[in-house]
């Protein structure tokens, strides 16, 4: 079965707002308030494809209710470890640029962290656990390295979704997928990503280090994917773009359907360009509909060796 873990998820209470003023009182045109957080995100997407998961983490106050009763609507399986404290609303301004003014959230206490732990501890090797985006306060630094050798000593299979450095130290644990877009993969390397063979260069490197599969997102550009044995690059299906958050982690929730699906990693991929445009050009988190809308506009050509040579 597959698990999402979000450290420290949100409200993503988004306002589109024509011309916003400083120190003034502005009012929205349109406004909605949306369950956040990376790992939800996969679990929302992974529930409208049909594939089975369960979303774990964090979660407090009236803030956290609603996430909550959001996901029991959608048919969505949690079971979160519950939290004094509110878990945090982030505050999305929507103008001709997007200004996000976003919580720190609660402070999880050694008790709740444990509590977090002997849960993951209940799987096994059969499972799947996606671990993504920052972590909580309170939390230790090396919290996610902890999770790391229960999945190792369990042989529990893991994705880690984080631009934070310690992700490269995190590769010898062989992660099933890493996901970085061109921006975190610059940041990872302190290099400039300029070109589909910087990204295809760097990428591999995750793939050397450990990650037995990656996909480096390239927003317009399309994606790439490497594993041991292949590169390929997919163009992105044409659309109006709308909304960028959660398109990466559309991107892992459609991989990993694919996965769990029987597909083949390349039809995994594929799957995974599909539900990352689908949400771009959408509002919210993209629906089935949509995804399988772009069956047919997503173009993926294998990448020689001897290019990148």
């Amino acid at each position: 079965m597959l698990y999402t873990l979000t450290l420290n998820p949100s409200i993503d209470y988004i306002m589109h707002i024509s011309n916003v003023k400083v120190g003034e009182t502005n009012y929205a045109d349109k406004e909605k308030m949306l369950p956040g957080g990376k790992g939800i995100n996969v679990s929302r997407v992974l529930n409208r494809l049909g594939v089975t998961n369960k979303a774990l983490g964090f979660i407090g106050g009236h803030s956290g209710h609603f996430i909550e009763e959001w996901l029991t609507n959608e048919g969505a399986k949690h079971e979160f470890i519950k939290v004094n404290g509110d878990t945090r609303i982030n505050v999305k301004l929507k103008d001709e640029a997007e200004t996000e003014l976003n919580g720190k959230g609660p402070i999880i206490t050694e008790k709740e962290s444990e509590a977090l732990l002997n849960q993951i501890l209940k799987l096994t090797s059969a499972d799947t656990i996606i671990l993504s985006g920052s972590k909580s306060r309170g939390l230790s630094e090396t919290f996610y390295n902890e999770i790391i050798d229960i999945c190792q000593k369990q042989q529990i299979n893991f994705v880690i979704d984080t631009n934070s450095k310690e992700l490269l130290d995190i590769l010898k644990a062989k992660p099933f997928l890493v996901k970085p877009n061109q921006a975190e993969l610059s940041q990872l390397f302190n290099q400039p990503i300029q070109s589909k063979t910087d990204a295809i260069y760097y990428g591999k490197k995750l793939q050397e280090g450990g990650a037995q599969n990656v996909i480096v997102s390239l927003g317009g550009d399309g994606a790439i994917f490497i594993d041991d044995q292949e590169t390929y690059i997919a163009a992105s299906p044409r659309g109006k773009v709308i909304n960028t958050v959660g398109s990466g982690d559309s991107m892992i929730a459609g991989f990993m359907a694919g996965i769990e699906k029987g597909l083949s990693k390349l039809e995994a991929f594929k799957l995974s360009v599909q539900c990352g445009s689908a949400t771009a050009f959408s509002e919210d988190l993209a629906t089935k509909d949509a995804i399988l809308a772009l069956s047919n506009h997503v173009e993926i050509e294998r990448v020689e060796d001897n290019e990148n040579d």
